[in-house]
């Protein structure tokens, strides 16, 4: 994915902008760590992570923290799970659906079944028939909240209706959430997790709501599959960034974890909004979602046009082809997170010249 220059504008990283970091209360954070607990989170240590934090997790959510597990970002545990779960079994997943998630799973040896996904989020009657078809499934793999590509928000009705066909069919839900914070507007919905009675796998990261380069993300998980993706983590990498770990606990644990993300929430709705009114102003005959919260926006252009040869003839400005995410050729996805707002009206202007 292109990376935005002084001459490209990109649209293909979800990635925060440089002023959402709290770089300096970071630095006084883990300036603080070290000095405190400098022999601590500089050694080796456990390999689920460091405690404290997995015991504030757990609080937030309800559980033991023995069924916490941090890793080096939510995409290294995506990694562990799909090398316990998926080797030799079906993985259903949405679609269009993320990338990254879809070349991890085939690189585990997992088959991948697709359920299309509407504006309330997976369609229940086709995750009923994949389902039917699928004589074992490792777990059903879902983005509810601000999906990532298409920025749409599963609805209540319909996670209940997921939660019981998941249920009826002895299948495990994987939900993915790391932009459930970033919320601009509307009530937050209840997570999948939450109505399965915290039966069901989950798992968030601090990349959206504190910084990307820490590397933080966590999983909850039953007890007996917990120590698992522990013993493996600990074979892989011996233990996970205590350091960052703990600079995140000393984050939240000071109080600076609502305002910032009350912060990082309001530069990312001027983004989003910014976006939305270049999209009405420059784009007829297409349409796009709306969402309320995350970091993107799903495009669809025209019946026939070829999103990546628009992409491709645009001069200045690059996003991701919608097919990049298993979506069809007239789609793409636009991150609005990193750019400015005025860059965010000069790169939509440039997309809309190369239709």
């Amino acid at each position: 994915m292109a990376v935005t220059t002084p001459q490209v504008i990109s649209f293909a990283r979800g990635v925060p902008a440089p002023e959402c970091l709290a770089v300096d209360d970071l630095a006084d954070c883990a300036r603080t760590v070290v000095e405190r607990d400098g022999r601590t989170v500089l050694s080796y240590g456990s390999g689920a992570g460091y405690t404290p934090l997995r015991s504030l997790i757990g609080e937030w959510f309800g559980v033991p923290p023995s069924r916490v597990v941090l890793t080096n970002g939510s995409l290294n545990g995506f990694v562990l799970l799909a090398q316990r779960l998926g080797r030799g079994q079906n993985a259903i997943v949405e679609h269009p659906t993320y990338d990254r998630a879809i070349k991890i799973l085939l690189g585990a040896g997992a088959t991948i079944a697709a359920v299309a996904v509407d504006d309330e989020g997976m369609v229940p009657h086709e995750l009923e028939n994949q389902l039917r078809q699928a004589s074992t499934a490792a777990f059903i793999y879902t983005i509810p909240t601000f999906q990532n590509p298409t920025g749409q928000t599963m609805s209540a009705e319909r996670r209940e209706q997921i939660v019981a066909i998941a249920q009826q069919a002895n299948v495990t839900l994987f939900e993915d959430d790391p932009y459930g914070l970033i919320r601009f507007e509307g009530e937050s919905l209840p997570a999948l997790f939450d109505l399965t009675g915290k039966e069901s796998i989950y798992s968030s990261s601090f990349s959206k709501t504190v910084a990307p380069g820490l590397r933080v993300g966590w999983f909850i998980l039953p007890e007996g599959l917990a120590a698992e993706i522990t013993e493996t983590a600990t074979s892989t990498y011996i233990t996970p960034v205590l350091l960052a770990q703990a600079t995140v606990h000393e984050f939240i644990t000071r109080g600076l974890f609502e305002p910032n993300l009350r912060r990082v929430n309001g530069l990312l709705k001027a983004r989003r909004d910014a976006m939305l009114e270049a999209l009405e102003t420059h784009f007829s005959g297409a349409s796009w979602s709306r969402p309320q919260g995350g970091y993107f926006i799903w495009l669809e252009l025209p019946v026939g046009t070829v999103a990546k040869d628009v992409i491709e003839r645009a001069e200045g400005v690059t996003a991701v082809p919608g097919t990049d995410f298993g979506g069809a050729p007239n789609t793409m996805r636009l991150a609005y997170s990193f750019v400015s707002p005025d860059e965010i009206e000069t790169g939509v202007e440039r997309l809309a010249a190369a239709v």
